[in-house]
């Protein structure tokens, strides 16, 4: 994903623009089988779900061709917003950990967790370890497991991953940043401001909830809401909705853009929004930010295969 020219210390050239690709919800299938006592409570509805229709929804050629487009872009990092797993289960971790190394090494991939990487209660304690080296802050030991927020710095940007994964009760899947992410979270983001970094929020719920989707909120989104109208970031990314969205938050300088993308394993039929993923592209300094916003994926309907991968939009965010 390298560019030849004269690069950083982080290996990208000061001068040229960062191309930040970003997709989220892969769902990767297929589900290994359980064991009995595996389908208690609410992984026992999300299999049957999973069987009668979400399969069907879910398609790993679709995610395979997305992701051979998004690594042809050659961007210059690749942010992923959660949802890797479906029920949670032990072997779809590790699973996830052999996709994530095919994606691109953990210097190049960012990655935050969703609700489901955390569907029942139990299951915050795979990710944190078989993913830790895509969840890991710069300053992080090495070695060491996950912690919340991280932050790491990608030529102009400084990517801040939180986690919204936590377990919900059936037919739910709220998120929750919680009291010690949000404080470190106002911490940070002065702290970055000053470093005149453009600053990215990789989180998996949405900050805004849209209409119908109460219970698949994030709870404490008025605090997170109050936190960025107050000391700010640049772009914030998520997924968790499955469907294209661009929405205007407020903060001390102006507009935020919060950027959502479809499930990356999306098939093209059905009322879903088919898979895509957002490329952005960031100029310029502090005082004159540039970031072009560009998505690629399927459009329109029917079969994967009869559908290609193309441009889907192209618009300037700041």
């Amino acid at each position: 994903m390298e560019r030849d020219s004269i690069s950083a210390p982080d290996g990208h050239d000061a001068m040229t623009p960062f191309v930040l690709a970003h997709l989220s919800d892969p769902h990767l299938g297929p589900l290994p089988q359980p064991r009995l006592r595996d389908l208690a409570g609410k992984r026992a509805i999300g299999y049957l779900n999973w069987h009668r229709k979400r399969h069907m929804v879910h398609r790993r050629d679709v995610l395979a061709d997305l992701v051979a487009d998004m690594q042809a872009q050659r961007p210059d990092h690749i942010a992923i917003t959660g949802d890797l797993v479906n029920i949670a289960l032990p072997p779809e971790f590790v699973a996830a950990r052999t996709w994530l190394d095919s994606i691109g090494p953990p210097h190049d991939v960012s990655l935050v967790p969703g609700n489901h990487d955390a569907y029942v209660h139990g299951a915050r304690n795979h990710f944190p370890s078989l993913w830790a080296d895509y969840l890991r802050g710069d300053d992080a030991t090495p070695g060491s497991a996950a912690v919340f927020p991280y932050v790491r710095r990608r030529g102009p940007l400084a990517l801040i991953g939180v986690s919204t994964a936590v377990p919900s009760a059936p037919f739910m899947a709220t998120g929750r940043l919680g009291h010690d992410q949000r404080n470190a979270l106002a911490r940070l983001l002065p702290q970055l401001a000053d470093e005149k970094l453009f600053r990215v929020l990789l989180i998996h719920h949405p900050p805004l909830t849209s209409p119908g989707r109460w219970a698949a909120r994030l709870r404490d989104s008025r605090e997170l809401l109050e936190m960025i109208a107050r000391h700010g970031v640049e772009l914030v990314l998520h997924g968790h909705d499955h469907r294209h969205a661009t929405v205007w938050l407020d903060g001390p300088r102006g507009r935020i853009p919060a950027v959502g993308v479809p499930s990356a394993s999306a098939a093209t039929q059905g009322h879903n929004h088919p898979a895509a993923y957002n490329l952005f592209t960031v100029s310029g300094h502090a005082e004159e930010w540039r970031c072009d916003h560009r998505v690629r994926g399927f459009a329109g309907h029917g079969s994967a295969s009869e559908t290609s991968i193309g441009e889907i939009g192209t618009v300037r965010l700041i």
